[in-house]
């Protein structure tokens, strides 16, 4: 997977379909050469090294395609201050290593006392090429201060146009699809909020403006990492485009310690000829094959007791539900906030996770084993890194939180934020979890982080930048201790929806929380946003009440199954208050559901249409699924069809229900016939086999 010409200093590395080529410079350099369709070494070497053709003098002769640019005057992906206030770095080549599908390529400051390795990995069997940087201070005097340190830089060939993707949003409106022209000088994406946010995701896509869903070539990446981030992107005035990514938003520095190594996360990369439906797919192989800790289960359908109860919980209320959850057919019974401490609002308890003896006077375990009796799973929300004021731990420990000297604390849902970053907060942290999952039989943590970083700092400490690294690392310590200690236990992300996805916390949980918006027409476009990168396995959505509590909007049960199913099913409406006929709805819909699930959890997704009608197709072996909506309807202009993808040709393909027996052509180039009611907010499920 990995070629080298020690002639020309050239590195190739070939994936299934792809290849990625960087070489050295006269002056040790590593610069990009090539990535994109699949080339030989030889073909590699052939490829020119780019020049600006005003060879102009305002322009740096040594900023061009640089691996980790480190000087010139578009962003660079790596920046320092040395003792003595010098911020110049000259790399010295000192060698690489090849171990497999890694390469490490070994640099160092011709004068400083700064070594840097350069690290890639290739698979065998995906296209993704993950990229990381390894800083280490091999002196023994003053600290490096770190101003910016990248895991990568991304470029791409030059295009005749640059269309740059991705999403935006903000609470109950996350993963909103974006394709602009990119403009020129730079554009930044960044969270600075302590999680991956809400309002963004850390990956990018990039076309020449003429992609579509399944032809075109897309250039992408991702970063693996759930605290603040930033990447930057340049179109220089060479018309070129190149790309840098990484922890820590600006002002976020770090201060390298003699001896101290810092290892950045990792930015991967994906090159696709078959645009935006193959990108996708091909991101979403990654992580079911490379990322997920446990990819090959089935996800349970879930039950979560939130919108019947808010923070009344009580113990019988709680196995009312739970009776309930299990006649729809829910596999897993979740109880949300509200069990523990003084936990009657948002305004107290968060950091004393004990249960409230007036909710359960016996303890959780009469629940538990009613939940058990029933065939469900339990679990339990939990949210670790916040705690209230008004909580027995910050009485106790008010120097656990996140704060700057002399400033106010400010507190967002009224809570504030632990520093895990801290060695006592994590070991705390740990110790509580581990108890509570072990003495109780939890089959599952929905972890939850409801609020923003602000004050973040750790006084005392010199070095305040460091918190914003520090907390995440020891959020992911807890979660790797916890599942290394409990195999069995299964974890959901959350940070009040979809405020934390990404590619480092799904290396520690089974699925995500998209969003707390669970309105069902809202949902496909958060839903198709969230697809772009990662996988229908990891994305929880539920079928909740109707009128909607946040859009008020009322929408057929059956709809709202349908976009549900299109995802990791569950149910979060209040069970109690549906007739028994939509019980009983609910009941068949979710028996369809455990039917298709291998197909649509593990199968390979194609999106399906343009509004007003979309779907979501899913192909596992002979077995096909499709899922449409349509959200509204215009007399004498019916919707175009849904042309099916992914399919033999020369095959037919029998409906699962009604027996018709369509041709696989047909399908491909003619669409899939629904009967569709003429109303609003309809939708339909077609099952299909695979017979010849």
């Amino acid at each position: 997977m990995i070629e080298y010409d020690p002639q020309r200093r050239i590195w190739l590395f070939s994936t299934p379909t792809t290849a990625y080529a960087l070489g050295l410079d006269d002056d040790g350099t590593p610069r990009h050469v090539h990535w994109g369709r699949p080339l030989t070494l030889e073909q590699a070497a052939a490829v020119p090294r780019f020049r600006d053709p005003a060879d102009s003098s305002f322009e740096h002769p040594r900023a061009d395609r640089a691996e980790l640019p480190v000087t010139g005057f578009g962003p660079s992906a790596l920046q320092v201050r040395f003792p003595g206030g010098g911020q110049e770095i000259e790399w010295r080549y000192e060698g690489h290593a090849v171990d497999g599908g890694h390469l490490t390529i070994l640099l160092r400051d011709r004068c400083h006392p700064l070594a840097v390795e350069l690290h890639y990995r290739v698979h065998a069997d995906v296209d993704v090429l993950e990229r990381w940087t390894v800083l280490r201070h091999t002196g023994d005097g003053a600290p490096i201060e770190l101003l910016r340190a990248d895991s990568a830089s991304w470029a791409v060939p030059h295009l005749a146009a640059y269309r740059l993707s991705h999403v935006t949003g903000a609470w109950g409106s996350e993963f909103r699809l974006r394709r602009d022209a990119a403009p020129g000088g730079e554009t930044v994406l960044t969270s600075r909020r302590g999680v991956s946010g809400h309002h963004a995701n850390p990956w990018v896509m990039i076309d020449d403006g003429a992609a579509g869903e399944e032809h075109g070539e897309v250039w992408s990446s991702a970063l693996a990492w759930s605290g603040s981030w930033r990447i930057t992107l340049h179109r220089s005035p060479a018309e070129r485009l190149c790309w840098s990514g990484g922890f820590g938003h600006e002002g976020v520095t770090w201060r390298l310690e003699p001896g101290e190594t810092l290892e950045t996360p990792v930015f991967a990369g994906l090159y696709r000829p078959d645009g935006f439906g193959g990108t996708s797919r091909s991101w979403h192989a990654y992580i079911a094959r490379h990322v997920l800790p446990a990819a090959s289960e089935s996800r349970p359908v879930l039950y979560n007791s939130w919108e019947a109860t808010g923070w009344a919980v009580t113990e019988e209320g709680q196995k009312r539900l739970a009776g309930l959850a299990a006649e729809v057919g829910a596999e897993l019974f979740v109880m949300d906030d509200g069990w523990f401490g003084a936990r009657d609002s948002d305004e107290a308890g968060l950091g004393d996770w004990t249960p409230n003896p007036g909710k359960f006077p016996a303890g959780l375990d009469g629940l538990i084993a009613e939940v058990h009796r029933l065939g469900m799973r339990f679990g339990i929300w939990v949210e670790p890194e916040m705690v209230n004021p008004d909580s027995d731990l910050y009485r106790a420990h008010p120097d656990w939180v996140l704060r700057q000297p002399d400033r106010r604390r400010t507190l967002l849902r009224n809570q504030l934020v632990l520093d895990f970053g801290r060695p006592e907060v994590a070991a705390w942290a740990h110790d509580w979890l581990d108890r509570l999952v072990a003495g109780h039989a939890i089959d599952f943590l929905k972890w939850d982080m409801n609020r923003a970083f602000t004050e973040a700092g750790r006084p005392g400490t010199g070095d305040p930048g460091r918190v914003w690294i520090e907390h995440v690392r020891g959020v992911y310590e807890v979660m790797d201790r916890l599942r290394a200690d409990h195999p069995r236990l299964r974890i959901e992300a959350c940070a009040g929806g979809g405020g934390r996805v990404d590619l480092g916390v799904l290396r520690r949980t089974d699925e995500a929380w998209t969003s707390d918006n669970t309105d069902a027409v809202d949902r496909i476009a958060i839903q198709h946003g969230y697809g772009q990168i990662y996988p229908t396995r990891t994305m929880a959505a539920w079928v909740t009440d109707s009128p909607h509590f946040l859009t008020g909007r009322e929408l057929p049960l059956r709809f709202r199954f349908h976009v549900a199913m299109a995802g990791v099913l569950g149910v979060g409406g209040d069970l109690s208050r549906w007739s028994a006929a939509e019980r009983a709805e609910a009941a068949e819909l979710v028996a369809i559901y455990k039917e298709i699930r291998p197909v649509v959890q593990h199968g390979v997704h194609h999106r399906l249409g343009e509004p007003p009608l979309t779907g979501a197709q899913y192909v596992a072996d002979d077995r096909v699924v499709v899922l449409a909506w349509r959200l509204s309807s215009r007399f004498g202009a019916p919707p175009v069809p849904l042309r099916l993808r992914g399919l033999d040709p020369d095959a037919r393909y029998r409906d699962d229900d009604t027996g018709a027996v369509h041709h696989g052509a047909v399908l491909l180039a003619h669409g899939l016939p629904l009967e569709l009611p003429g109303t609003d907010h309809t939708s339909a499920l077609v099952r299909l086999t695979r017979i010849a």
